[in-house]
């Protein structure tokens, strides 16, 4: 069943922004793949899982939805025959850009400025990444309900707007990029460091990630800031293999075998900060985060990390975002360069952020920080803080070890 499920969370996606293209209507799109996953899930342990499971899925899914236009239609016999074909009419015309990625389109579609921020990046991670409610309600900090209702609205406003589901005219395209950046980086980052779940990385939403930024390039060659999120994603993933160990435990990055980190991703990253460094450079989130990786991916060991140029990076972020989260991991690269008392009171400034409540980043920087200041006691009450705030399987095995390291 964990292999079916792994197919389902792979081929959700692309399936929903298929039928979605076909239909023209998202909610009949995400009933009917899930209807198709319910018959995947009675068929295949009996019949074998297809060699094609997304064709299988999206085929299966046209017919339920098909099914249900009938049933919901007042029109008869030839008249649902010609309801249908107008249906594709309208939903399979020819794009004003070379794109032919699905759930690019649908990216752009959820990215539609009739939806707030929220909204957007809620329905996209739904639709498009496949992420679950309370996955998503974690990735966004906020509650199971508000999540659902938002999604909801979302989809009842883009059908009662008649938003269309293709990629937006040229001129339309600046103010919906910023959205569709964060959406992928947001089912990147599900899956680097997954919130749920017993894996610390879900291979699956990673691989989309990086291959959806380098969609987005093709589609906007000149977008720095699509540039700077392929080079961070890049870079980022190149050490995703050494990330957890045999035993699925996570590996912290001082700790990773270097030598096994793919060049390959790290040399197409290094390309892509190149880019989006030009003439002007990316004015926007990705840039920073892409040089704190580049640092991390040239680096010739731990011991030898440039944190002076990593913390001028995150000063920049922290000044572009005012992110909590950036200002902790900030406290950490000054606890780096500048030894962990300065880091402690870095973090200090930080933790007042009410948005970081109910996270476990504050405390779990603070006991580093006191584990590298020699402090274990101190260390260990804070690692046990983090510990009972939650987190992810993975991310609770490594605080226990981190306990036990300390004595506890």
């Amino acid at each position: 069943m964990t292999n079916l499920d792994g197919v389902f969370r792979r081929e959700w996606g692309p399936a929903v922004a298929a039928l979605a293209r076909w239909s023209g209507d998202l909610t009949v799109a995400e009933d009917a793949v899930q209807e198709a996953c319910a018959e995947a899930l009675r068929s295949w342990p009996r019949d074998g899982v297809p060699e094609r499971p997304g064709g299988w899925l999206v085929t299966v899914a046209r017919n339920r939805a098909r099914d249900r236009l009938r049933r919901e239609s007042v029109r008869p016999g030839k008249e649902l025959a010609a309801f249908v074909d107008e249906i594709r009419a309208r939903t399979e015309h020819t794009d004003p850009h070379p794109v032919r990625d699905d759930e690019l389109r649908m990216m752009f579609t959820c990215a539609h400025p009739a939806l707030d921020r929220q909204s957007q990046l809620a329905l996209t991670l739904r639709l498009v990444s496949g992420l679950t409610v309370p996955e998503i309600a974690r990735a966004l900090l906020q509650t199971d309900t508000a999540v659902g209702q938002r999604i909801t609205r979302a989809k009842n406003k883009i059908r009662h707007a008649n938003i269309p589901l293709r990629v937006p005219p040229a001129q339309l395209l600046p103010e919906r990029t910023p959205h569709v950046l964060g959406c992928i980086y947001s089912v990147f980052t599900e899956g680097y460091w997954s919130t749920g779940g017993p894996s610390a990385i879900r291979d699956e939403l990673c691989d989309e990630g990086v291959r959806l930024a380098g969609e987005l390039c093709v589609l906007m060659p000149d977008e720095r800031e699509a540039h700077a999120l392929a080079a961070l994603t890049l870079l980022h993933d190149s050490r995703r293999a050494t990330r957890i160990d045999d035993n699925g435990m996570l590996v912290p990055l001082q700790d990773q075998d270097r030598g096994k980190w793919d060049r390959s991703r790290v040399a197409r990253g290094l390309h892509r900060l190149r880019l989006a460094e030009g003439a002007p450079p990316a004015a926007g989130p990705y840039l920073p985060q892409a040089v704190i990786a580049a640092v991390h991916a040239t680096a010739p060991s731990w011991e030898q990390t440039d944190w002076v140029t990593i913390c001028t990076a995150y000063d920049r972020l922290v000044e572009l975002t005012g992110s909590p989260v950036a200002r902790a991991n900030r406290a950490m690269a000054v606890g780096l360069r500048d030894g962990p008392d300065a880091g402690l009171r870095a973090l200090d400034e930080a933790a007042r952020d009410p948005r970081l409540t109910h996270s476990n980043l504050v405390a779990t920087v603070r006991a580093d920080l006191l584990r590298r200041a020699g402090r274990p006691i101190e260390a260990l009450t804070w690692y046990r803080i983090a510990l009972e705030s939650g987190g992810s399987e993975s991310g609770r095995d490594f605080l226990r070890r981190r306990i036990a390291e300390c004595g506890g």
